[in-house]
């Protein structure tokens, strides 16, 4: 049930709804409201669905369907007889109240603000109206997680935007199974689209509906035992979804994914997290669909058109002052969905260099990306329904769309020149650089604070100076200020200065980090007990050890290093030979690739190790790691203290022996280190030499390829230019053709002789101007057979008569009149090709209506005489 809607949650009222009201608060149901939008064939699914609607179902239901604007709605009368719930025609300023059905009227737009139906004129009485749309979309922004979209059988792509507002507020979808609608269209568009929560036949939806709502909210436990079993579940549906995507969810919010994960719990009516992890472990299209509901595109054109209204006038013609000389821009445009943002920033740069009117040349690149691959063919397609004319005006329609045969717009060509699309993951993937406009809107919303704080460097790091961010209405460069100057709050615009970035700041994609420092699987969660306990053993009490790889490079550290390890001098060196100290540095050459030889350990005991103004004693052990599987190759390096011996008065004898065993020591281990370096060495020159060896046989390989190469090119040039050549006669002859095509087109006008050209079939293929006004033909009838074609004339053999010509070769002539008293003479003669083969027949109509009159004038006179 949704929870009384609190002030802060007020949002702006509807055109037409009463502007006075908004200042106090106002009632707002507490029980589900069902918006249905329905067209062709909808009555008899919302038949079949009202009679399985249980009674005390708790439910108020509106329903929107596409209706003419004279057109008298009996659909109230025919509903209550299959519901026992009051069915009533909206009325502006209805509060709507559980158990009840409401029908839009005609010619009206409905709309939901505060619990109460408002109607609304239509922009336009005719044409393309969105009402499903419309209505959808202020239901979820009234009700927000709690809405409920149903789309029943109808033409047209109108519910889809309704629905995607309703997914992104988190409420439910349903669609009617497109093979049980009568008209399929509204169905298949919203499934898809991918925004169908549930596919059923409308019988079955009510108790779908039912069981949704009445599965438990998944609140976190207070318990902590109970919270730190939920949180593990979410580790691992994290990493199902990562092993099955390569994506890592990870750093999300956690309230994001606990949504999306309970809303998909409740479409199966599964009340434990941990039954959902094992469905997802045995069902992977389960993980497909999870992928999907986590990645919903939230998109539409011109979305919050102030701030691309802000883009035009304001912050690209300031863009494009800044280099007079012209410039080719580039622009980045991260989580593009199916592209509709991305084709909006290429259509408001078309429209502000048309408004700045510069002397210099200046072009756009945008590069668009997105996690999603199906999303990104989307949009390579630049094909979108009609219903983005609610989005788009008329005129940038005209300008940058093309109308397509089958329903639909398809973008312009030099729109769709300007885009690059392509996959790409932003938190892990190499951002795009040298850029002047950044878009990233409505993305950083999703994301913790963590990956917030990775991602805006980066950026600033991608723009150029003075370069333009575009967030979303509710984000914004937080601590980021001395990145970021502010050009326009409101529409969240922002300009690159010119700052120097630190390095702890910037966190490129990839990039090593020291394990102690990096963030659990989710930031925002509490540590549990067992992590803590093993964090503390490991820094106060087991010994310290770091994990390197073969290049000596550090991978992981463990306790404290500190007495041992020191960061070098000048530029960040995260390498064990870098931060050895006095004693240890040398002790440690050539000992790690020995030991990833031998796979045994190696001891370095008493080495003497400087410290801040004096030395220790530190036994030091190098093992080589073969299990498990991510670890092998890796060396463990654990470093032991060993107590000083006590200090004693010896004698000067023994003081020379000491020192001398010291030194014997340091002698032993320096030839050790120079034989595994010697060895290291031959190593080397031997792989060297291999190298050579395989790099002579690639450049003879390469010479070879080169040469079979320029043969090729040379064949190439030559198929070219007969190309060319090819191309150049075909030009020729489609030039000759079509003047051969206007010539006869203008003689068969200049006789005044309708003529028709029928096939074999006696289906038409080809008629002249003059034959419709003895026919009823527009163009789209070619293909169709002539009898099916209303005539004026009195001549029902016509049909028989062209088969006997086309059976016996013979062509025949006759007189026929018409039902207005004209009168033609009818030729049909068989149709020759040129290789003389007969397809068809062609019949002229020549009038004689003239001769005919003059005819029996002659007669009449004749007669009197």
């Amino acid at each position: 049930m949704a929870p009384p809607l609190t002030p802060h949650k007020r949002r702006r009222a509807p055109p037409g709804a009463d502007v006075g009201q908004t200042a106090v608060k106002s009632p707002v149901a507490d029980f589900p409201i069902v918006g249905i939008g329905c067209s062709a064939g909808g009555l008899e699914a919302l038949e079949e669905f009202f009679s399985h609607v249980p009674p005390g179902c708790g439910m108020a239901f509106v329903i929107v369907q596409h209706l003419a604007p004279e057109h008298v709605s009996a659909l109230p009368d025919l509903l209550r007889r299959h519901t026992t719930m009051t069915v009533v025609e909206a009325t502006d300023g209805m509060l709507v109240r559980a158990e009840g059905v409401y029908v839009i009227p005609p010619d009206h737009d409905l709309s939901l603000f505060h619990g109460k139906l408002h109607l609304l004129d239509p922009v336009a009485p005719r044409g393309l109206r969105l009402p499903i749309d419309f209505f959808l979309r202020t239901l979820a922004e009234d009700r927000q997680e709690h809405a409920i979209g149903v789309i029943l059988s109808g033409m047209g792509s109108d519910g889809v935007l309704g629905l995607r507002a309703i997914k992104e507020k988190g409420g439910l979808t349903l669609v009617q199974e497109p093979a049980s609608a009568k008209a399929d269209s509204m169905p298949r568009c919203a499934i898809e689209a991918g925004l169908a929560d549930i596919v059923a036949l409308p019988d079955a939806m009510p108790g779908r509906i039912a069981d949704t709502l009445r599965h438990p909210s998944q609140v976190p436990p207070s318990d902590p035992l109970a919270l730190a079993d939920v949180l593990n579940a979410l580790d691992k549906i994290i990493i199902l979804l990562r092993e099955r995507s390569g994506n890592d969810f990870s750093l999300y919010k956690s309230n994001t994914l606990h949504r999306r994960i309970e809303r998909r719990m409740a479409v199966h009516q599964i009340a434990s997290i941990d039954a959902y992890v094992q469905l997802l472990r045995e069902n992977p299209h389960e993980l497909d669909l999870l992928l999907k509901e986590l990645l919903i595109g939230v998109t539409s054109f011109f979305r919050d058109p102030e701030v691309w209204e802000s883009l035009r006038t304001e912050a690209l013609p300031t863009l494009l002052a800044r280099h007079p000389s012209g410039k080719a821009l580039r622009a980045w445009v991260p989580a593009c969905s199916t592209g509709e943002e991305a084709y909006s920033l290429a259509m408001v740069f078309k429209e502000a260099l048309a408004l700045a009117q510069p002397v210099a040349h200046f072009t756009l690149q945008i590069y668009a990306t997105d996690l999603d691959p199906d999303a990104i063919d989307a949009a390579r397609k630049g094909f979108y329904p009609a219903n983005i004319a609610a989005d788009v005006s008329a005129e940038r329609l005209a300008r940058h769309f093309i109308p397509d045969e089958g329903g639909g717009y398809r973008v312009a060509k030099d729109i769709r020149e300007m885009v690059v699309f392509a996959p790409q993951n932003v938190v892990s993937d190499p951002p795009f650089t040298k850029l002047d406009i950044l878009t990233c809107r409505n993305l950083l919303i999703y994301f913790g604070a963590a990956l917030q704080k990775k991602l805006l460097p980066l950026f600033y790091y991608a723009l150029n100076r003075g370069g333009l961010l575009v967030l979303g209405s509710a984000e914004t460069v937080g601590n980021f200020n001395h990145l970021f100057a502010s050009l326009n709050n409101k529409a969240r615009i922002f300009q690159r200065l010119d700052q120097a970035l630190s390095v702890n700041e910037l966190d490129f994609p990839g990039k090593v980090h020291n394990a102690m420092s990096s963030p659990p699987l989710l930031a925002e969660r509490p540590e549990n007990l067992g992590q803590l306990a093993d964090q503390l053993i490991q820094q106060n009490f087991a010994p310290a050890a770091v994990l390197v790889n073969g290049e000596g490079d550090i991978l992981y550290i463990s306790g404290r290093t500190g007495k041992y390890l020191e960061p070098a001098a000048g530029k960040t060196n995260m390498n064990i030979h870098a931060m050895a100290r006095e004693g240890l540095r040398e002790a440690l050459t050539g000992v790690i690739r020995k030991a990833q030889k031998d796979f045994l350990p190696i001891r370095l005991n008493g080495l003497r190790v400087g410290t801040n103004g004096g030395t220790q004693i530190v036994n030091v052990t190098v093992q080589a790691i073969d299990k498990p599987e991510p670890l092998r190759g890796r060396v463990l390096i654990v470093f032991k203290d060993m107590p000083t011996p006590p200090a004693r008065r010896k004698p000067s004898k023994s003081i020379a022996t000491d020192t001398h065993n010291a030194l014997m020591q340091e002698l032993q281990q320096t030839r050790e280190a120079l034989q595994v370096t010697h060895e290291e060495m031959q190593t080397t020159v031997e792989e060297l030499k291999s190298s050579n060896e395989e790099l002579q046989s690639t450049n003879e390989e390469l010479q070879s390829t080169n040469e079979e190469m320029s043969t090729s090119k040379e064949e190439l040039q030559s198929l070219n230019e007969e190309l060319q050549t090819v191309n150049a006669e075909l030009q020729s002859k489609v030039e000759n053709l079509t003047w051969v095509q206007n010539d006869m087109a203008n003689l068969l006008n200049s006789t005044e002789i309708a003529t028709v050209f029928l096939d074999n079939e006696m289906q038409l293929r080809r008629f002249t101007t003059y034959a419709t006004k003895l026919f009823k033909l527009i163009p789209g009838d070619v293909g169709r057979p002539l009898s099916h074609v209303v005539t004026d004339l009195d001549y029902p053999q016509l049909k028989n008569d062209a088969l006997e010509v086309l059976r016996t070769l013979v062509f025949q002539e006759k007189e026929v009149n018409t039902h207005d008293g004209r009168w033609y003479r009818v030729r049909i003669m068989p149709y020759r090709t040129q290789e003389n083969v007969i397809d068809g027949v062609v019949i002229t109509f020549t009038d004689i209506t003239e001769i005919k009159q003059l005819e029996a004038e002659l007669r009449k006179r004749g007669l009197q005489g």
